[in-house]
């Protein structure tokens, strides 16, 4: 019975022990202070423990009753062998000014102030910004004119904005960069009024597109737009001599200028090759200056990626994509003020889908980890012509874009998918014929006309 008070003075003494060992001294100023609180503390636990052993039979007798009662715990373990680094956490929690219990309460309380807080006052400005002078700057001597446009957006139906078109034709003919740099321009119109301020110079530009949008004898004219393809651009040989080249700017693109009688014999030798494929040769009708499309597209649908839906079996949902393969071929032409020239600018946007190429992708849900499931990463093709020519109207305009994707694939052949040597993406030699037809209800115009007076190249760029 006597032996467990000793056993438990034995415990205190080696738990003291072990603290004098941990101990590490402090490298600030108070450390002197540290180690001789903790030394004290040390020699006090001493004291009590030779106190405790050399009274061991009140110590022990007082703890069977305390244990008989039911009222025993275990000897506590005096706080000097806590170490110091208790007294330090103390200190901290004190210098917070809060309670442990009050900690969370302190710590929500910026965020309550922060939601509550008043908005941020708007940044201020890096530029300075000034009134101005309210009145147009004339350095240049620049004028306002006004131009009346209503007689010709009244005849165009087709579209809610014929005035864009004007708007159009003279940012090609003066450029773009005129309006947007020194000297100061502005251009504006509805469709009743035309808003210019330039200098005069730019004004007679301006002027003379109008001139052409509003010339009745121009109002309504037929075009004949022809898109053919050749399977190989051999057909150059025989015609060559009937080709007159015309200056192009985009890469891979030819164009030549050929007279109607040649063009009807160079068709008729064209549709003789079994690799000939007319695609399009509607004649349209056309408002003077207007955009006329023609397009032939197919959709093909393809897998481009999964979504995981838990609420679906099996736990992820296919998301399709579509592909509109096909051309699409924009006219937008605009004949002089005799009718003798035409300015056209031509668009063209083929794009193909040549093949569907298969991946492999794993889906790991909790219904089925180990499942897998394809998507398709579209092989495509594309090509792009953006250009303006300038022409007689007693000639034909005619555009080889070269060896591209056909403008409207067909279904391949059984026979070639499966033979993956042969088969491949469809390619053929694309040409565009454009040719005048002149002003409904007249003869076309003549061949030994006289030239046009003004100078062919007025206009500024590409388009």
């Amino acid at each position: 019975m006597l032996a467990r008070p000793i056993l438990a003075n034995l415990m205190i003494a080696a738990l003291a022990a072990c603290a004098r060992a941990q101990t590490v001294p402090s490298a600030n100023p108070s450390a002197p202070q540290s180690s001789a609180a903790t030394a004290a503390q040390q020699t006090a636990a001493q004291q009590a423990a030779a106190q405790q052993s050399a009274a061991p039979s009140r110590t022990g007798g007082a703890r069977l009753r305390d244990r008989s009662n039911g009222n025993w715990r275990p000897p506590s373990i005096p706080s000097s062998t806590t170490g110091p680094s208790a007294p330090a956490t103390r200190s901290i929690i004190q210098t917070s000014g809060t309670s442990p219990a009050s900690a969370p309460n302190a710590a929500a309380a910026p965020r309550s102030a922060t939601a509550g807080a008043a908005p941020a006052a708007p940044r201020q400005p890096i530029t300075r910004v000034t009134q101005g002078t309210g009145e147009l700057p004339k350095d240049h001597g620049q004028v306002w004119r006004d131009y009346d446009i209503s007689p010709y957006t009244v005849r165009v139906t087709t579209t809610n904005r014929p005035e864009q078109a004007i708007v159009d034709w003279i940012l090609r003919e003066t450029g773009y960069e005129a309006w947007h740099s020194e000297p100061l321009g502005l251009l504006s119109a509805n469709q009743r009024v035309l808003r210019v301020y330039h200098t005069p110079q730019m004004h007679a530009v301006v002027a003379d597109v109008v001139d052409r949008f509003l010339n009745t004898e121009a109002d309504s004219c037929a075009f004949s737009l022809g898109v053919v393809t050749v399977g190989h651009p051999n057909w150059r040989a025989k015609a060559q001599t009937m080709l007159h080249p015309v200056t192009v700017q985009t890469q891979g693109i030819q164009a030549w200028l050929i007279h109607k009688e040649d063009a009807a014999l160079l068709m008729a030798e064209l549709r003789k090759r079994s690799d000939f494929r007319e695609h399009s040769s509607p004649h349209l009708l056309v408002n003077n200056g207007q955009a006329t499309t023609v397009s032939s597209t197919r959709p093909r649908t393809y897998i481009r990626d999964v979504t995981l839906r838990p609420d679906v079996w099996p736990a992820f949902q296919p998301e399709p994509a579509q592909f509109d393969e096909g051309f699409a071929l924009e006219l937008s032409p605009l004949l002089s003020l005799d009718g003798r020239t035409i300015d056209a600018v031509i668009k063209c946007n083929i794009d193909q889908l040549e093949k569907l190429v298969p991946v492999m992708i794993e889906v790991l849900t909790p219904i089925a980890p180990h499942q897998r499931t394809k998507i398709e990463v579209p092989q495509v093709t594309h090509c792009r012509l953006h250009e303006r020519f300038r022409w007689p109207a007693d000639q034909i305009l005619l555009v080889g874009l070269g060896v591209v994707a056909t403008p409207v694939p067909t279904d391949p052949n059984p026979i070639k998918v499966a033979l993956p040597f042969v088969s491949g993406p469809e390619r053929a030699d694309l040409l565009v014929f454009v040719e005048s037809k002149g002003r409904i209800g007249s003869a076309p115009a003549a061949a030994n006309a006289a030239p046009v007076a003004r100078e062919a190249k007025t206009y500024h760029g590409r388009y």
